[in-house]
Formats: C-alpha cells, structure tokens, sequence
C-alpha cells in the first residue's frame, strides 16, 4: 500500500503531562505528551498533532506549554487548573533503564470534560492513552469519555503503561476493549496473559489479545532484543506478523523510546504503509531516542521519512 498524504490526520495525545527530574536537569514527559511530540516531530504525513491534558498555573505548567509549542504540538486543549504541574523523579542505573517516583493529586490528575474534548473526539483519526493517566477517578473518566467518543474509524491507541501502584486488574478489563491498538513490553504482557487467563509464549499470547479484543495492531516491545507486531489486514481479517531485531545503540537513556515507537506505529497506519515498513521505521526511530538523553528529543531529518 502506499501513504496517503493528502488528507490531513487529526493525533491526539490524551493524559499526562509531567516533568521528568533527573539527578541533574528537568526534562519534559509524561508518556502521551513524549507521543504527540514524537508525532509531530517525524513528520511522515500531513497531520495536527494535539495534547489534552493539564497543567498548574505554574512556572513548569507555562515550560510545559512552550515545549509543545516548540514540538510544533497544539496546546489549545489544554487545561489549567489550582494543582501543581506533575512531576516525576527519575532514576537511571547502570544499564540506562528508568525508574519513576510519581509527585500525587496534581493538575492531570484533575481533567475536566469540556467542549474543546468533545470537539477533538468527534474528529480524532488517533488518539494515545495509557493506565497512568487514569490514576485518578476525575481524569480516569474524562480519558474514557474522549476515547468513547471518537468515531469508529479511529485509532485508539492503548499504550498500557503500567506505573506500580497506579493500575489494577479492574482498570485494565475496562480499557482493552476500549482500544483497537495496543502496545506493551514484557513484563506488561506477563501482567495481561494472568488477568485474562492466556497461555503460550509471547506470539501466542499476542494472537490472542488481538482476536479477543478485535484489535487492529498489537505491538510487543522487548528491550534491545526484538519487538513484534500482529496486525490484522483489511476485510479479509487475516493476520501478519513482523518481528525484528531491536536496532544496536549507545543507550543514554530509554525514556520516550516506546512513545516514539507508538508514534511511529499511528503514523505508519494512518499512512497505509507496509506492517514491515512501518515496523522498521518505528525501530529506527525509537533507536534514536534512546542515544539521545530525555524523552522528546529532535528527531533528525533522516528519519522524517520512512
């Protein structure tokens, strides 16, 4: 198949936006915010990238607006309120994976259903979520109304996210069917093969999640060794696989490396491209993101193109 680039594509990132605090610098985050930068930033097709969320009437709220801004993501969904801007301490050991030490009842935490919601719903072609976002009723219910209201056609992206102690079995059985696409690592997979009673090994186990839940894409992230999606095609319902070998790369750190690797995915899909075409793109770009310290960084131009 090839891209279709002449309707313009609605993203939405939907949940939290944070500031990642490492040991010696603040970086911008929270995992749907590091998507629709992503998004925007690999550029593959003509598209409006927006983030809903909220933000403190705080110094980091008014940083967080300007870096989406400056990611060329829309920020009029946005929504400010009395709470602090989310932050998160992050730890990085040896080997560049990340630990996360969540601040409590800050501004994502408190959404707010609003017609500016209602408006991007009725028009999204994607939109990312995950558990964290839901942390809280307020915002737990305000997530699910958008994705509930989105139109059959669109992608609706669950990127599970599972943040201890932030997530219980009750969450998920409400969320998977909500989505049509999802994405999790191994140790997420572990976690659903339990609550939904599936057995084999991880290819088994994703061939299940997806004829179960009517999913369009499943994608399994595994670490520097390989990741592997199941995508079912058209109106044949037939299934294909891709599993490739993560990319070799100087890891500085993997935060924002599988919210790139989402976004690579949404972009490829909403573009027609090849499941092994997008597959690869989505390796190398989430390859990149890892070399490179923070969540959001440039995408450079090599990889705007698939």
């Amino acid at each position: 198949m090839t891209q279709d680039t002449n309707v313009k594509k609605t993203i939405v990132g939907l949940g939290e936006i944070l500031w990642d605090i490492f040991p010696d610098s603040a970086k911008f985050g929270g995992a749907p915010a590091n998507f629709a930068c992503s998004a925007a930033g690999l550029k593959s097709i003509p598209a409006e990238v927006c983030m809903l969320s909220a933000v403190g009437n705080d110094a980091l709220g008014q940083q967080a607006i300007q870096s989406l801004l400056g990611h060329n993501v829309c920020t009029d969904a946005i929504q400010q309120n009395a709470k602090a801007t989310g932050q998160v301490n992050v730890t990085i050991d040896q080997h560049g994976s990340a630990s996360y030490e969540f601040a409590a009842d800050t501004a994502w935490d408190n959404l707010k259903w609003s017609d500016d919601f209602a408006s991007l719903a009725a028009n999204a072609d994607a939109v990312c979520w995950g558990t964290l976002g839901q942390r809280s009723k307020h915002s737990q219910k305000v997530i699910q109304q958008f994705v509930s209201s989105t139109n059959p056609e669109c992608l609706r992206v669950l990127d599970i996210n599972l943040r201890s102690p932030f997530w219980n079995e009750s969450l998920l059985k409400e969320s998977l069917p909500m989505a049509n696409i999802l994405k999790c690592n191994e140790e997420e997979l572990v976690v659903l093969s339990k609550i939904f009673d599936m057995s084999g090994d991880d290819h088994s186990i994703l061939l299940q999640i997806q004829k179960r839940f009517g999913m369009k894409l499943v994608a399994l992230t595994r670490g520097s060794r390989d990741s592997i999606l199941v995508h079912e095609t058209g109106a044949t319902r037939q299934t294909e696989t891709s599993q490739l070998p993560s990319i070799p790369t100087e890891v500085v750190d993997t935060v924002g490396a599988g919210d790139c690797f989402t976004a690579a995915i949404v972009l490829g899909m909403l573009g027609n491209m090849k499941l092994t075409h997008l597959h690869r793109w989505a390796c190398q770009a989430s390859a990149y993101v890892c070399s490179q310290a923070g969540a959001t960084p440039r995408i450079p131009l090599h990889l705007h193109q698939p």
